[in-house]
């Protein structure tokens, strides 16, 4: 019995420590702490990367920086689903678990948080805070916090961040410093969307509720910038914390280089580009290509003190244009859309007013890997749209391509298909006016806020009405100011409107804001077009479930097809290269362009001050 005892006791002696390391090998796999983590594969950037590539780790400090707005503002919380803050704000003023890197299509590498792990299928993820994070008042960031940022803003806060707080199953503290969430969707972005949360504390707002925060009630984060001072409607001036705590982070290195940056306010796009002529503003970012070439000769350019400078990049085109609202008969016809979107002389328009030098926008990815490609569907793209066949509109599994005009005037081969579309659709000419068979006449309105891209739009509207008056289609155009523009897009009180969604390399849960059938009834969704799609939803199901970024790419070019032939919007040119006018004192480095190009992570992110 001795022996049967002796024998066991080795056995176990032996097999002990194997079990316990197979464990930990198991754990190790499938979830190791990490610097950093990638929408598929793993991070570019090692452990120990010094700063991000398209960063100047030797930039020097100091000096400030005017930008210009247009319109103004009435809120300093860009969290709150009221109010118009200035957008500035959110990159700016706060920050969150996990900081991306604008030279990879979606990747973060730790910020407030020191390291991320997740689940073998990332079915959770924790981080663990850094024991320096701090808030700009001084007090060390805890896990109650980010709990605490999470279920308010995920509640409470803006409609783009209630979606992640949906798929959220738990949130709890693990740890001195770990917080870990477990979702309920099978989703590869979540763990991603959640290190990108703003954080914010949560002492603040024991006294006043979140939802009644007033405009003195700035919220308080950790970033660079703190909110110094600011006059409604007139200027928000952000002054860098000297007592930042992130300032030595790699993620940090050579950013936020400037000690001042001041956001001015100016009633329109002609007063703002006077205000930068004179000096007022330190740079302005130029969409018009025509007017990029022909003037921009004023005399500081000439004397070398305004600088030119275009920055390429390699990021979708995204969706430029005017979005047709289908909740409006008869936009809720296709025919009719179809019609309007032939009726859009493009060629002629692009001609007039950029001189030609921009190419349009062929789909809503155009210009990247993941964009739809000509003809029809390749099998594995038919293969997720065809269990929506029916429901699908011409074009979507045979190949779709926009109307191309002739180049002149008239456009007349697309307006005589534009006249058989609406003749389809139950609309004919009557005494030069289009009715129904009610007698109805076809009027729309197309509603443009007051600023620089719509400027442009306003004049691209007007050659469009009177493009349309030749099928007795009456166009009105109503260019109202930036609060009133807000109320009527919030609750979708227009036919056509202007529409600018940037895209990026890794779309992900916003799709759903953009496109979900829940933005139809929804106030202040992203869904301006009102598109009820559950081919579209399905396609960005495949999208964020995808393990492989092969079959990402497969379901987003499914995607495309779907949302540019179901006709909701007529696109414009796209803005495949980024044009800054700038004070001969700002910098970049030239010499290591992120793939986004001038994106939200450019400037003034990366640049310096240098009077030289």
């Amino acid at each position: 019995m001795r022996s049967l005892l002796f024998r066991a006791t080795q056995c176990l002696q032996v097999l002990v420590p194997q079990v316990l390391l197979a464990i930990f090998m198991v754990k190790s796999t499938l979830a190791d702490p990490a610097h950093g983590i990638a929408m598929y594969g793993a991070p570019a950037l090692p452990p120990d990367f010094v700063s991000l590539p398209y960063a100047n780790p030797d930039a020097p400090s100091g000096g400030t920086v005017v930008t210009g707005n247009v319109g103004g503002f009435d809120s300093l919380n860009p969290f709150q689903l009221t109010g118009a803050p200035p957008w500035q704000l959110r990159y700016f003023a706060y920050e969150s678990l996990m900081g991306r890197s604008w030279d990879e299509p979606f990747t973060l590498y730790g910020l407030l948080a020191e390291s991320v792990e997740t689940g073998p299928n990332r079915e959770w993820v924790e981080f663990t805070l850094r024991p320096e994070a701090r808030f700009s008042d001084g007090t060390p960031v805890t896990p109650d916090d980010v709990i605490w940022s999470f279920r308010t803003i995920g509640t409470e806060g803006h409609l783009r961040y209630r979606d992640l707080w949906s798929k959220v199953e738990t949130i709890e503290q693990t740890g001195p410093r770990s917080v870990r969430l477990t979702f309920n969707a099978a989703e590869q972005d979540l763990a991603l969307l959640a290190g990108l949360r703003p954080i914010l504390k949560k002492d603040q707002w024991t006294q006043t509720a979140f939802v009644d925060g007033a405009i003195n009630d700035i919220p308080i984060g950790t970033a660079p910038y703190v909110v110094a001072s600011y006059e409604v409607n007139r200027n928000v001036v952000l002054r860098r914390n000297p007592d930042y705590w992130g300032k030595d982070l790699p993620l940090r290195r050579g950013t936020n280089n400037f000690d001042e940056i001041r956001i001015e306010f100016y009633g329109d796009n002609a007063v703002l580009k006077e205000a930068f002529k004179g000096g007022a503003v330190s740079y302005v970012r130029e969409f018009n290509a025509e007017k990029w070439e022909t003037q921009y000769d004023f005399p500081a350019v000439q004397r070398g003190d305004i600088i030119k400078s275009e920055i390429p990049h390699q990021m979708p085109s995204g969706i430029t244009g005017f979005v047709m609202n289908t909740r409006h008969a008869p936009l809720d016809d296709w025919r009719v859309r179809d019609a309007l979107l032939h009726a859009f002389n493009f060629e002629y328009i692009n001609d007039t007013l950029t001189g030609g030098r921009q190419p349009r926008i062929t789909s809503y990815f155009s210009g990247s890997i993941l964009a739809m490609q000509p003809g029809p569907a390749p099998d594995a793209v038919r293969t997720l749209l065809e269990p929506f066949r029916n429901s699908l509109l011409p074009g979507a599994l045979e190949g779709y391509a926009l109307p191309e005009g002739d180049g002149t005037q008239r456009n007349r081969g697309n307006i005589r298909k534009a006249l058989n579309l609406l003749q389809e659709a139950g609309w004919t000419p009557q005494d030069g006016v289009m009715r129904n068979a009610e007698g109805k006449a076809l009027e729309l309105t197309a509603v443009l806020q007051q600023d620089g891209l719509i400027q442009q739009a306003t004049s691209i509207m007007e050659i469009y009405a009177r493009a349309l008056e030749r099928l007795g289609i009456k166009l009105s155009i109503e260019s109202i100011d930036k609060a009133q523009y807000a109320e009527r897009e919030r609750t979708y009180d227009f036919d056509l409107t202007f529409i600018r969604r940037a895209l990026s390399l890794s779309p992900g849960n916003e799709q759903y804001f953009y496109w979900g059938a829940d933005g139809v009834d929804n106030p202040g969704s992203r869904n301006l077009m009102g598109m009820n799609s559950p081919a579209a939803e399905a396609m960005i199901a495949a999208m964020l479930s995808a393990d492989t970024r092969e079959a990402f790419i497969t379901a987003t070019r499914a995607l495309d097809r779907v949302l540019i032939s179901g006709r909701y919007v007529i696109p414009i040119h796209q803005y495949s290269v980024g044009r800054v006018a700038h004070i001969r004192q700002l910098h970049y480095p030239e010499d290591r362009l992120p793939i986004y190009g001038d994106g939200v992570g450019f400037l003034p992110e990366v640049w310096w001050y240098a009077d030289e």
